[in-house]
């Protein structure tokens, strides 16, 4: 069964940065593309960033031209690098195949909060 395990989020103050990790057990990264989600308080989970197996990004536009994703298949992690993180960027973000698999369970996800 793959299990994916988040880290790296944090409180930081608007303008500054942080880097995710995703960590997944199993084999997935060579066949699916993976992707950042996030929840903010009240509302849905959204898609904010994909890398696919050839490494082709797309982003959300409200992260555009801040976030990074990138993905290291030999360690079975994919990142996000969060610059310029606004106060609108809190939320808990979690890793998994983009588009999702049902089968596969959501991991605890990692809290960034943004706030001066």
């Amino acid at each position: 069964q793959v299990q994916l395990v988040e880290s790296g989020g944090g409180l930081v103050q608007p303008g500054e940065s942080l880097r995710l990790s995703c960590a997944a057990s199993g084999s997935i990264f060579s066949i699916y593309a993976m992707g950042w989600y996030r929840q903010a308080p009240g509302k849905q989970r959204e898609l904010v960033a994909t890398v696919t197996n050839r490494r082709i990004t797309n982003y959300a536009d409200s992260v555009k031209g801040r976030f990074t994703i990138s993905r290291d298949n030999v360690k079975n992690t994919v990142y996000l690098q969060m610059n310029s993180l606004k106060p609108e960027d809190t939320a808990v973000y979690y890793c998994n195949p983009a588009p999702r698999i049902a089968t596969i369970d959501w991991g605890q996800g990692t809290q960034v909060t943004v706030s001066s």
